[in-house]
């Protein structure tokens, strides 16, 4: 790991912190998790629909950056979830 160079090298933490938080970025994040949120709401398990109606994106600054997050809004989410895997296999299913 590193090299002759890593010593002299020196990351300018404001330059990264304005990338990560930038609307570009913000943008792919949330692309992204548009993605997920359309192979979970697809891949739902439909009794009412509450469960599918209820996933969505939501940008947020988590820590130093910007991210696009896929939250399930009804209340049987975490029961349903915890099931299925619906949200971690949509997740897996958009990484490939």
């Amino acid at each position: 790991v590193g090299g002759p160079l890593m010593g002299r090298m020196r990351f300018d933490k404001q330059f990264f912190e304005q990338i990560l938080t930038s609307e570009n970025v913000g943008r792919l994040c949330e692309e992204q998790a548009n993605r997920v949120a359309d192979v979970a709401r697809s891949t739902a398990p439909v009794e009412t629909g509450d469960y599918r109606d209820g996933i969505r994106v939501k940008r947020e600054r988590v820590g130093d950056r910007v991210s696009g997050l896929v939250v399930g809004e009804d209340w049987k989410t975490l029961l349903v979830e915890s099931t299925t895997g619906n949200l971690a296999r949509a997740v897996r299913a958009v990484k490939r």
